[in-house]
């Protein structure tokens, strides 16, 4: 494990100054000009380091800033690796001139105007939610239909405070839900923002119950300081567990980050044989699809993988997971993995989306 990580950061390391060489050498400035671009461009990676392992002993709003510039600066990176990458292969099959990369006008403003732009659709896109909506009709008695409102992978923290939130509980808010489910990571790496801002005060204006189950992020930040958050937000949380709530059952899975969690198989049986609900199963990671179709589940709910968060990483996800972005099915059970509504790391989405889920669930007849 540790070996793999050794690698992964010295190849990251390899690439951060793979391309401060090439900003060295695209910018038309004198020295003093090409080491401000290039040594802004490094202390930027370097940032992520300072923002981890000190974010504690920094007032807020330092901790805030260093991790909106270095986070966003990951995805500044990503694009220049590939450009760069692009730009190089475009040089050997001669279709790039030398002159384009090396002390270039031209060349200077094509890298930094394609990255920008890149930067600012991606952060106006992540701002736009997007409403999808379910329709299912069950065989399965229900009291009344149901307008259920899904979400996951909220990241309240450092980069979705609580102004942004409190947007985000408007619009469940407008939908008028008589339910609200949440498949992990409500929370973000770090507690600390979420408690002093007492973000909980938002998550208590959901005006319908709301349920959830842990995700890996909560297991990151503290699973014991996660789960005192979401009583004080009055969120139930449902960990290896069910409940029975407007004419429905809930199971919530922990996450897999618990070695030790149970089955879905195992969820199951401890309901009464005799036990006709409708069953929605809130598991966070959307690994093993095939359990909750052999345990009978009517429609799981996952998030997690944020599709990629940008593009061509949603190429990769869609490589890893059976399905990692949107409905699927499998025999009589449905499935929905959302992109998410919030967001890790920086606040950009490029080929992907932030979404909520709206579930309305009716009788067949």
């Amino acid at each position: 494990m540790r070996a793999g990580l050794l690698v992964i950061l010295l190849s990251v390391l390899g690439l951060v100054a793979w391309t401060a060489w090439h900003f060295w050498l695209i910018v038309p400035f004198s020295k003093p000009g090409k080491w401000l671009v290039s040594g802004l461009y490094v202390l930027s990676f370097f940032l992520i380091f300072v923002h981890y392992l000190w974010n504690r002993h920094m007032p807020l709003w330092m901790a805030v800033c260093t991790y909106e510039w270095s986070n966003s600066w990951m995805i500044f990176f990503f694009y220049a690796v590939l450009l760069f990458g692009v730009l190089g292969l475009g040089r050997l099959l001669h279709l790039v001139p030398g002159s384009f990369l090396k002390d270039s006008v031209a060349g200077t403003a094509t890298v930094f105007g394609i990255l920008t732009l890149l930067l600012v659709y991606g952060g106006f896109h992540y701002r736009h939610k997007y409403r999808e909506v379910i329709d299912i009709r069950t065989e399965k008695p229900l009291e009344k239909p149901l307008t259920i409102v899904l979400a996951s992978d909220l990241h309240a923290g450092y980069h979705n405070r609580r102004p942004e939130l409190a947007r985000w509980v408007d619009l469940i808010n407008a939908e008028h839900p008589d339910l609200v489910l949440f498949a992990g990571d409500v929370v973000d790496g770090g507690l600390r923002p979420v408690r002093e801002s007492r973000m909980e005060e938002e998550f208590r204006r959901i005006e319908a119950p709301v349920y959830a189950c842990l995700g890996n992020h909560e297991y990151i930040g503290g699973k014991d300081g996660s789960e005192a958050f979401y009583a004080g937000a009055d969120i139930h949380l449902l960990k290896d567990a069910s409940a029975a709530v407007k004419g429905i059952r809930v199971i919530g899975r922990d996450d897999r980050s618990n070695p030790e969690r149970a089955s879905v198989s195992a969820l199951v049986p401890a309901l009464a044989s005799a036990d006709t609900l409708f069953t929605i199963l809130l598991d966070h990671q959307p690994y093993h699809l095939e359990e909750a179709e052999a345990a009978g589940i009517d429609f799981q709910f996952s998030g997690h993988t944020h599709h990629g968060q940008v593009w061509p990483l949603n190429w990769l996800t869609d490589a890893m997971y059976e399905k990692a972005f949107g409905p699927h099915r499998r025999g009589k059970t449905r499935y929905y993995v959302s992109s998410g509504l919030g967001i890790w790391g920086g606040k950009f989405r490029i080929g992907t989306r932030s979404e909520y889920i709206v579930l309305h669930l009716s009788p067949e007849q």
